[in-house]
């Protein structure tokens, strides 16, 4: 029987609530470069927190929704 230290509580993962930049870009799969250029241009939105800039997992997904084409040329 294994030992289980009743002490050491298995805590669920909490999935974050902004990504941070690098993190955005690998979600994204585009570069950080790239998705400063559209942070930068206006064209994906951030969170700035002081000097940091955030990415909210939603707004990404809006963006991505949007950047759709239905098109058979994709």
């Amino acid at each position: 029987m294994p030992n289980i230290d009743p002490q050491k509580e298995v805590k669920p993962a909490v999935a974050p609530l902004l990504l941070k930049p690098v993190e955005a870009a690998k979600a994204l799969a585009i570069s950080p470069r790239k998705l400063w250029s559209l942070t930068a241009g206006g064209q994906i939105p951030c969170v700035r927190i002081g000097k940091c800039v955030r990415y909210d997992p939603a707004d990404l997904r809006a963006w991505i929704d949007a950047q759709k084409q239905w098109s058979l040329a994709c």
